[in-house]
């Protein structure tokens, strides 16, 4: 017997289509294809250029140019060109603004407002509930426990027992962690793990990236690394890869959520049972009862930790402030636990993978490098404050989802301020 889905799957493609058609809609067009001619200058010359072309052979309106080629994206289309290619634009994203969360971190102290861009109605007053009683229970304790940014080249060998000399010959030099820090002022090649898997070799090289999230800096690191090995071992290499798919780089990993990628950081807030009532709608004993369940919900499931939805509130900050959006994925990872203390409610989040910088990347854009200003926390000297105002930020959007939730208030909010408004 099929299942219900796959069934109605073909009922559907059988009643758009017959055999035929189907066929030949599926078969391989060879036939040529006006592609773009790519740039990797960011201006207004290549974009008109590029929306000529688009309108010309169909896809695209005059409306369609005048939304994401504006005359102001078009003025400062220089100041993108160290982030895209073939730039046709900007695509305007709705911030809205939560705060001032009180923060009570070792890097990051005081009232911060927090810009959040997304599209997602009742995201932004969510979290800014959860700010707002976080605030008023005296603010958020948060600290960076441990930082370290991991690429891991592989490296293929004949068989298990060169791979055996190669980690002996790794082990003995002292002069790697030089060779990797000769591309970059500011990263330090701070250990490398070898991991043996019959004739391959994983080496976990973890860096600090001082401010910056550090993607790229330790990819140009660890290339050179790479290649001062594969010059100077003399283990015959079969091949070598910059990457073996080990880091758990822009995805969850069971190695990411024990030894972190990125910084890993705690933040907790204890809040009292009358601002519980009278701010969230709900009691503490409620929030715990639900609480368990959905640790339950998260053990039988499979999850890569425990926590309602990290991702909501790590996708709209990165956006805001120019971090990279796709390291949600491995980000959004992590634990969230609440916990009676005497009559009020303890509250915490540690996640091991925050990958935020406050130089580099799309910090420098206009809109984005504006936002960390906002927050106090553009330029040098930030990162790890930015770290703890991230997960701070997810402490509180844990807070309040888990109150909606227990309150029977989450359907409801999410009519009123998305489907009705």
């Amino acid at each position: 017997m099929i299942s219900f889905h796959v069934s109605e799957l073909l009922r559907t493609i059988r009643a758009r289509f017959d055999i035929e058609t189907l066929v030949q809609r599926l078969s391989p067009d060879r036939g040529p294809a006006r592609s773009i001619r790519p740039s990797r200058s960011a201006s207004a010359k290549t974009a008109r250029r590029t929306w000529n072309h688009l309108i010309a052979t169909g896809p695209a309106t005059e409306a369609d140019r005048a939304a994401i080629a504006d005359d102001v994206s078009l003025t400062q289309a220089e100041t993108y060109g160290g982030n895209i290619e073939n730039f046709a634009g900007t695509v305007k994203i709705p911030v809205g603004i939560v705060g001032p969360l009180r923060m009570r971190g070792v890097n990051a102290s005081g009232d911060i407002h927090i810009p959040l861009a997304t599209t997602e109605a009742a995201l932004v007053a969510s979290y800014g509930r959860g700010v707002y009683v976080a605030t008023k229970a005296g603010g958020v304790q948060a600290a960076v426990l441990y930082e370290g940014v991991i690429r891991t080249p592989a490296f293929r060998f004949t068989d298990l027992l060169h791979a055996g000399m190669f980690v002996d010959w790794i082990e003995q030099r002292s002069d790697l962690a030089e060779i990797a820090q000769s591309t970059t002022r500011h990263g330090k090649l701070l250990a490398i793990d070898p991991v043996i898997d019959n004739d391959t070799v994983f080496l976990i090289c973890r860096y600090s990236t001082g401010d910056a999230s550090g993607q790229n800096m330790v990819t140009i690191a660890t290339e050179a690394l790479c290649r001062h090995i594969a010059a100077a071992c003399p283990v015959p290499i079969q091949s070598w890869y910059i990457e073996g798919n080990f880091s758990g780089d822009k995805k969850a990993s069971a190695l990411g959520l024990v030894t972190g990628r990125g910084r890993k950081v705690s933040a907790s807030v204890t809040l009292p049972p009358d601002l519980v009532e009278r701010h969230l709608g709900t009691s503490v004993q409620d929030m715990l009862a639900y609480g368990r369940v959905a640790n339950l919900g998260a053990l039988l499931s499979g999850q890569m930790g425990a926590q309602a939805h990290y991702a909501n509130g790590l996708a709209a900050l990165y956006i805001a402030t120019g971090q990279d959006a796709a390291c949600v994925a491995e980000s959004a990872v992590g634990f969230t636990r609440m916990e009676a203390r005497g009559d009020d409610l303890f509250c915490a989040v540690t996640m091991p993978n925050i990958l935020v910088g406050s130089v580099g990347g799309g910090t420098g854009l206009p809109s984005q490098s504006a936002a960390l200003r906002l927050m106090g926390l553009h330029g040098s000297g930030h990162g790890r404050a930015l770290a703890e105002v991230t997960a701070a930020l997810c402490l509180c959007g844990e807070i309040s989802i888990v109150a909606a939730i227990a309150a029977g208030h989450f359907t409801r909010a999410h009519e009123k301020l998305a489907r009705h408004r």
